[in-house]
């Protein structure tokens, strides 16, 4: 998104070091971006200060603990994703 990759400072640069892929940590834990965005009250708000520096840590990780075998789990999860549940207070 544009501005955002401005806002990385430090060790958060890492993850400019890499081209873009198909999938990844970031990607999979926000398959349902739209939907939660839509459940909150402030949803730029809530992108700012939750998702936004969530993403960024899972993808320095990403960048830092890259592995062959991660990266077929992550292809794997997104072709066959887990059923989407819902969280509820039950």
């Amino acid at each position: 998104m544009p501005g955002f990759a401005d806002a990385l400072g430090g060790e958060e640069r890492v993850i400019l070091s890499v081209r873009p892929g198909i999938t990844g940590p970031a990607t999979l834990k926000y398959r349902n971006e739209e939907t939660l965005l839509a459940g909150v009250a402030d949803p730029e708000r809530y992108n700012c200060e939750v998702i936004f520096p969530d993403k960024v840590r899972l993808n320095c990780e990403y960048v830092l603990y890259w592995s062959f075998t991660k990266d077929l789990a992550y292809l794997w999860r997104t072709v066959f994703p887990a059923p989407y549940r819902e969280k509820t207070d039950a």
